[in-house]
């Protein structure tokens, strides 16, 4: 068996990895990968994206679910079959992601690092204070300030043909 944990988005040619994980995988081995579903259900950085959209059109190439093609079941499947893999799986598994406050949400996409903190750091003190409260607008806010989100993953498996 091998797998690849959260990195087939990252790659310029996703197939290549998955061949060449699959070159040390005997015939009736399994490979499987799982990956963030960045386009619907990583509900973090889906408000993000939507709201550094809607406040700024250019933002839309920077989104992960615009780039990472792979966040879906549909080519995820495509490209296992691509891969000489057979039953193959696809499942999702949804992670809690709670914060105690909107402060908690925020602090993270001031820290710089990754594509949505890059991007929110690269804004004007004023246009930076748009987004976060375009965020907290659309974010959905329990009466006691805690918010509660999903972090969807997609996970695939498949059965190397013999």
């Amino acid at each position: 068996m091998v797998v690849s944990g959260l990195v087939l988005n990252f790659l310029p040619h996703p197939d290549r990895a998955v061949s060449e994980m699959l070159r040390v995988v005997r015939p009736g081995g399994i490979g499987a990968a799982y990956v963030w579903d960045n386009a619907d259900q990583m509900q973090l950085m889906r408000y993000f994206w939507d709201a550094a959209v809607k406040l700024d059109p250019a933002a839309f190439d920077l989104d992960e679910g615009q780039r990472f093609l792979l966040c879906k079941p549909e080519p995820l499947t495509k490209l296992f079959h691509a891969a000489n893999l057979n039953n193959i799986e696809v499942c999702a598994f949804d992670v809690p992601t709670d914060f105690c406050d909107f402060d908690d949400y925020w602090k993270p996409f001031l820290g710089g690092q990754g594509p949505a903190p890059t991007y929110a750091m690269t804004l004007s003190e004023d246009r930076r204070v748009a987004l976060r409260e375009e965020i907290r607008a659309n974010l959905p806010i329990a009466t006691d300030g805690s918010i509660h989100l999903i972090a969807r993953a997609w996970a695939i498996r498949g059965v190397l043909r013999l």
